[in-house]
């Protein structure tokens, strides 16, 4: 039996029209519909199935944990070693000064976590963001984001945010001594997969020092290798005063994560105490599943191949309607410049057995974030297909 009718009537909808892929199950970087028919699936859920589907050694390790315990206390106050190995875990792979890790359900949670620690640090009342930027759909994480379409229906949101533009040095000038901490993606998602010029993290970093105010990125869609980099600010060598995680931080499960000092980190537990608490945050068998994900991309050497891949994606995705491809590692927009026409590759796409995405703030893009693991092969077969959608899509009236 179809799920459709019950989908529209009882789950709550986010746009008018739906995909509606009914979905039985997935393996590898396919996902597959209740009538068997295969599907390319070249946007990871937007990013968080970045070990594709099916991982045995993920799937085992959320079944062993599962016969351990579900959910025992929230957060931080019993001892579980999976959240324990998990922080240990990832800061071995970052900087001595992100030492401490708060975790959570998502990437939006995260951000959240990161302003009440900003804030209650600094005790300064305003916040830096930049225009195009997404940060989450929260009232706190949208009142990041520059565009009025999306948050004009939700107002009065929290005050003292100040929108800059992306990849604007002279603008930097505007962080003062009341800035409790600047916001930003390292490569802006939703915009498009916009990239900062060479220095323009660097100089920001040292605006930040100079003044005071935190430096929080956002690495919710770039980390866990997406970019060719365990995290994207290694590209550049900066480092940010409070690291946001989510996506695919839990290798398909949901968690979340801010990461910051111990001795910032500690602001949280005193004047007020429990400044801040989350009751699933760090789930376990969430923890269990994010370790098991991060031995893969190590044990399987993933993020090493992402740049042979995403050389291999610009090799073949070559069309005289695409204007520009922009990507790192393996975070893509192909700029088609032309919603409507984006809209029916898409279509089309999903008709033929490939599933990708749009960005919110650039509609004229087709997004692309496939699973790292993707083979060559794939990236061939799906590159092929999306390319015949394209030459079908421009032929259509």
């Amino acid at each position: 039996m179809s799920m459709r009718p019950l989908f529209l009537k009882h789950n709550a909808q986010t746009s008018p029209s739906p995909l509606l892929l009914e979905v039985d199950h997935a393996l590898g970087c396919f996902l597959f519909d209740t009538s068997g028919k295969r599907y390319f699936d070249m946007i990871s859920g937007i990013a968080v199935s970045s070990l594709g589907h099916g991982q045995t050694k993920v799937i085992d390790a959320i079944t062993s944990q599962a016969h351990k315990h579900l959910h025992v206390m929230v957060y931080g106050e019993l001892i579980q070693s999976t959240q324990v190995l998990l922080a240990q875990k990832l800061c071995s792979l970052l900087p001595p000064t992100l030492s401490s890790v708060y975790f959570v359900n998502s990437g939006s949670e995260a951000i959240e976590g990161a302003l009440k620690l900003a804030k209650r640090a600094t005790g300064r009342p305003n916040i830096v963001s930049f225009e195009k930027a997404y940060h989450g759909s929260t009232l706190g994480a949208l009142s990041l984001g520059s565009e009025e379409w999306m948050k004009g229906a939700f107002r009065p949101l929290p005050p003292g945010i100040k929108h800059l533009p992306f990849n604007d040095v002279e603008a930097l000038q505007e962080i003062d001594q009341h800035t409790a901490c600047v916001v930003i993606e390292p490569i802006q998602g939703e915009a498009g997969v916009r990239i900062p010029s060479p220095g323009f993290l660097d100089r920001l970093r040292k605006r930040c020092s100079e003044t005071g105010a935190l430096l929080v990125f956002d690495e919710i869609q770039t980390g866990m290798g997406r970019t060719g980099k365990n995290f994207c600010f290694e590209h550049e060598g900066v480092t940010p005063d409070i690291l946001c995680l989510g996506k695919a931080l839990g290798a398909g499960m949901p968690l979340g994560a801010f990461i910051a000092s111990s001795s910032l980190m500690h602001e949280l537990t005193h004047d007020p105490v429990l400044g801040h608490i989350t009751t699933f945050g760090g789930h376990p068998v969430c923890c269990a599943a994010a370790l098991a994900g991060i031995s893969i991309l190590e044990e399987e050497n993933v993020v090493a191949q992402i740049p042979t891949k995403e050389r291999l994606f610009k090799k073949v995705l070559v069309h005289p309607i695409i204007k520009e491809l922009r990507s790192k590692g393996l975070m893509i927009a192909l700029d088609i410049g032309d919603a409507a026409l984006v809209q029916r590759i898409l279509h089309l796409a999903l008709i033929n057995g490939l599933l990708a995405d749009w960005f919110l703030y650039a509609d004229d893009c087709i997004r692309l974030a496939p699973p790292l693991i993707i083979s060559e092969k794939e990236i061939q077969e799906s590159c092929t297909l999306l390319l015949a959608c394209i030459d079908e899509a421009i032929q259509t009236p």
